[in-house]
């Protein structure tokens, strides 16, 4: 598996799968959740209503994931995960760590090659993004499927970027 990092807008990217840094909700929020929502269009929260009528009505755990359709994006899916809050205690590495591995086994089921990342928890949950990073390249790197070919991190800042990068080289 390739791993890159760049800086960007996740919702432009031409990849299989976006993952989406969620809220437990499934219903759309700010930061890369908000930007994912405003580009999918109706479609994607249509799609996340459905899912918690069905199968999620108490909502997406922290550390799991689970697949949509992309709506408008260039992608043809896009996977959701919700991070640990720092800021409400949920520190544990681990949690973390799932983010990224449940999100790839999600790639892997729907068939995907390629996948767009943001910096899970990096933003307003509060994680340090060299944590974020560190957590976020080991997970990616440790994964053993066969199906995704391509991971990018596509971050917002150059700091962050940074933080990815050096990781990578």
């Amino acid at each position: 598996m390739r791993i890159e990092a760049t800086i960007g807008d996740i919702t432009t990217q031409a990849v299989d799968a976006v993952v989406n840094a969620a809220n437990s909700s499934l219903l759309g929020g700010g930061g890369v959740d908000g930007a994912i929502h405003r580009a999918a269009g109706p479609v994607l929260l249509q799609e996340c209503r459905a899912l918690r009528a069905s199968v999620l009505p108490g909502g997406l755990p922290v550390g799991r994931a689970v697949a949509t359709g992309a709506g408008n994006l260039r992608a043809r899916w896009v996977i959701h995960t919700v991070g640990p809050n720092a800021h409400s205690g949920q520190t544990d590495p681990a949690l973390l760590a799932a983010c990224f591995t449940e999100s790839l086994r999600v790639a892997e089921e729907v068939g995907a090659a390629s996948v767009a990342f943001p910096a899970v928890s990096g933003g307003v949950y509060g994680w340090a993004m060299s944590d974020v990073a560190r957590i976020a390249v080991a997970a990616v790197s440790g994964f053993t499927g066969r199906q995704v070919e391509l991971v990018r991190f596509v971050l917002f800042s150059p700091a962050a970027h940074q933080e990815f990068a050096a990781l990578l080289d």
